[in-house]
């Protein structure tokens, strides 16, 4: 007895110690149910990897793009669907047990849940179906999903698969389903065409189960189909009656947008064994690396929830598309074709080819935050595009199952290439991304075409007048939606600017000089009576019945948004703007004021209501203003308004709040993590002198460990020494590596060498601090 006593006293120090490790996985801060009241498709992805290709769920809600997918307060399962995607869904399953009724429909087969004995986090979901008295536990790899189902003993234990049912984006065109052995079926489903995704995609699966298939059948129309080994029509679906031994059910199901021969390729190289458990801890095995890039010390619980659900859905939401052997599906032309990433000398994939929705405002949000701790995301997505360069003849502006879908306005990618380049992130091809960039840039590239514009001649961008007229007027002609000239004039002058500084880099000086002459377009719709941007129509005049502000989804001119936010739209050129404005008195003050009347609707807006607020945190154009401050000589603003942006817009960790119902595959929750670190770039991070912007971090030691494979250092680290982090929002004073540091900003070259940022914070502001 005694030596086991003094036993146990000798372990009780390694248990505790093993406890707080795993008190302290990252992992365990993400909280996957937060905003999940009001979801978008794409946005709830639990069982899922890092840029996973499976996203495997529960679907509470499966009609519509928004308000689908896993909504929190409608706690009723229709289905665990595998692609939860920018217009992109499929391979929607449901087990039940007792009489079978798959063949009436997923609303028919739906079961109650309760969120009590319900668990979620990255790589995982646990969800009990009380209807049917079945556990189902969900996992995946990058490629395939897996399933754990315990059946009640008693009774008989069916798995349906809803191939041909209306799902998410759009109806499905057809389905196919067969039983190709005695525990494995395969099929595609052919998601119908959208607006956004005009042509119809296939997504081909392949399925096992540790258990023999008892029974197979299927349905269409409702209607059971007389046995047979092959299901295939409209409206149709599949069933397996599954042989129970005691042992719970294990179901594996690749995806691939290629082939069915790729899918079984994928299971057999990601998942050739049935090891549930190993999954799991795998998956978050793979999640706790790529979190812990960055660690943060310090600050409440609540704050690190945030932060690392943030960091979570800014790796989550854009999705791999290829296969394990590198090949994907090229849309881009008349017909599907069957294309392969580069290979190394091994033959294994360079980079997995990437798509996702738009990148219209990342230049505030994922630009900055891969580029830091994640250049190899960066760079795979820059390499992505450079291949539908390749394939299509455009370097994309979203793309969905390798279609164009022109989402949104302008050409996004340029600032993303310029903040790669300009940062050493340049593994892909840059003269094909310069000689797309440049394509982009004129008549007949992407951006003459408006928000969807699918026609053969696109004309809704108004390039044409930009370059005659260096502005875009109202009234263009041409199909597609936001044709908002204000917005599309500044936008461009800010890619413009943008590819003036990737001009530079790569040493092609005329260029350079016309793309920054073009970058001060802008200021031909600088209106100094109404002393904002003012949209013209298209015989040149000043648009009548001008307002700042207005009504609804947008004011004339402006892209979901209005003259009051637009007019600040000038990231690279942010001197000139304020000179406009009369200086960065009057600038500050005005801006100053924008805030104190957004600050009682919590600086965001109703979605779909973006016209009616000074500052809309809810939505891209905003996302930089609380940093203009900045720029105009009052950093101590800038400190403020971050702070109260993030806490009061982003700081719940509730499922009602966090997000404000749009958070664009990962760009609000990027945004997020850059204000709680205290580091932001208002240019993006494209210039060839890139630089970050410093306010009051949240917590007291950020740590971003650097990748070696791109930047030379080791880490940077951001040390806050502040009495209480809450009150003590204002820098007193700050150094870097060890020297006193009296600006609001420092270089990228510094940042990729590792080091130090110390600041001291106080509750009063320093008004002396940051100010050169």
């Amino acid at each position: 007895m005694f030596k086991l006593k003094h036993l146990i006293f000798a372990l009780l120090p390694l248990f505790f110690a093993c406890k707080n490790e795993v008190q302290e996985r990252l992992v365990n801060y993400v909280n996957p149910f937060v905003d999940t009241h009001k979801s978008r498709w794409f946005y709830f992805s639990s069982a899922s990897r890092p840029f996973g290709m499976v996203n495997l769920s529960p679907d509470t809600w499966t009609a519509g793009s928004w308000n689908s997918g896993y909504l929190y307060d409608s706690t009723e399962v229709r289905c665990f669907s595998h692609i939860h995607a920018w217009q992109m869904a499929g391979v929607p399953v449901m087990p039940t047990s007792g009489d079978f009724e798959g063949h009436k429909g997923m609303e028919a087969t739906k079961s109650s849940f309760d969120h009590d004995s319900e668990i979620a986090k990255p790589g995982y979901h646990q969800i009990n179906l009380d209807r049917y008295g079945i556990k189902a536990e969900l996992t995946s790899t990058t490629r395939v999903g897996f399933h754990q189902y315990t059946f009640p003993s008693d009774q008989d234990a069916y798995i349906s698969f809803h191939t041909g049912e209306f799902l998410a984006h759009g109806k499905v065109d057809s389905s196919m389903v067969r039983k190709i052995g005695e525990r494995k079926i395969e099929g595609f489903s052919l998601m119908g065409g959208t607006r956004r995704r005009p042509k119809s995609t296939y997504v081909y699966f392949a399925a096992e189960l540790d258990h023999a298939i008892e029974a197979f059948g299927g349905w269409e129309d409702g209607r059971l189909l007389e046995p047979n080994k092959t299901v295939k029509g409209k409206n149709n679906g599949a069933y397996l009656k599954v042989s129970l031994d005691g042992q719970p059910v294990k179901m594996k199901v690749a995806i691939s947008y290629t082939s069915l021969e790729n899918a079984w390729k994928n299971m057999t190289e990601e998942l050739p064994h049935w090891d549930f458990d190993q999954v799991v801890i795998d998956s978050e095995k793979e999640w706790e690396e790529k979190l812990s890039r960055i660690k943060v010390e310090g600050g409440k619980k609540e704050e690190k929830v945030k932060f690392y659900t943030d960091l979570w859905h800014a790796l989550l939401g854009r999705r791999i598309v290829s296969d394990v052997n590198g090949d994907y599906c090229d849309m881009t032309g008349e017909k599907p074709m069957i294309r392969k990433v580069p290979l190394d000398e091994q033959g294994k994939p360079v980079f997995p080819q990437y798509n996702f929705d738009a990148l219209w405002g990342s230049q505030w949000t994922l630009n900055v935050l891969w580029s830091m701790a994640y250049p190899e995301i960066m760079d795979g997505f820059c390499a992505s595009m450079v291949n539908m360069y390749n394939d299509g003849g455009l370097i994309p502006r979203g793309p969905s199952g390798g279609n164009y879908t022109y989402v949104m306005i302008g050409d996004p990618a340029t600032s993303f290439f310029a903040t790669a380049y300009n940062k050493g992130i340049r593994g892909y091809d840059i003269d094909k991304a310069y000689e797309g960039l440049m394509k982009n840039a004129f008549v007949a590239g992407i951006r003459d075409r408006a928000g969807y514009e699918h026609d053969l001649n696109p004309t809704g961008g108004g390039m044409k007048y930009y370059e005659s007229r260096g502005y875009v007027p109202e009234g263009v002609e041409g199909n597609g939606g936001h044709k908002d000239g204000a917005s599309m004039t500044l936008e461009y002058a800010y890619q413009d600017w943008c590819l003036a500084q990737l001009s530079k880099a790569l040493g092609k000086e005329e260029d350079y000089k016309m793309l920054m002459q073009r970058s001060r377009n802008y200021r031909n719709l600088w209106n100094p009576e109404s002393m904002a941007i003012h949209p013209k129509d298209m015989e040149g005049n000043w648009i009548p019945d001008f307002t700042l502000i207005g009504e609804g989804f947008n004011t004339l001119g402006f892209c979901e948004s209005n003259s009051a936010i637009y007019s600040h739209f000038v990231p690279h050129d942010m001197e000139g703007l304020i000179s406009l404005f009369g200086g960065n008195e009057a600038y500050a003050n005005l801006l100053n004021g924008y805030f104190e009347k957004a600050k009682s609707n919590k600086f965001i807006t109703d979605h779909g209501k973006h016209a009616e607020s000074w500052v809309d945190y809810e939505n891209q154009p905003s996302c930089q203003m609380a940093h203009l401050f900045n720029y105009a000589g009052k950093p101590w603003l800038s400190q403020y308004w971050v702070r109260e942006v993030k806490t009061t817009t982003f700081g719940n960790t509730s499922p009602y709040g966090g997000y404000n119902g749009d958070e664009d595959q990962g760009q609000m929750g990027a945004l997020g993590v850059l204000m709680a670190m205290g580091l932001f770039q208002v240019d993006g991070g494209t210039s060839i002198r890139s630089a970050y912007e410093i306010t009051s971090p949240i917590f007291n030691k950020v740590t971003i460990d650097l990748n070696n494979d791109y930047y030379p250092g080791d880490k940077f680290v951001i040390i806050a020494k502040a009495n209480d982090l809450i009150e003590d929002v204002y820098i007193q004073s700050a150094r870097l590596n060890g020297e006193a540091w009296d600006s609001y900003r420092f270089p990228h070259e510094v940042f990729a060498k590792g080091g130090k940022l110390e600041i001291n914070l106080g509750a009063k502001p320093n008004k002396q601090w940051g100010v050169k």
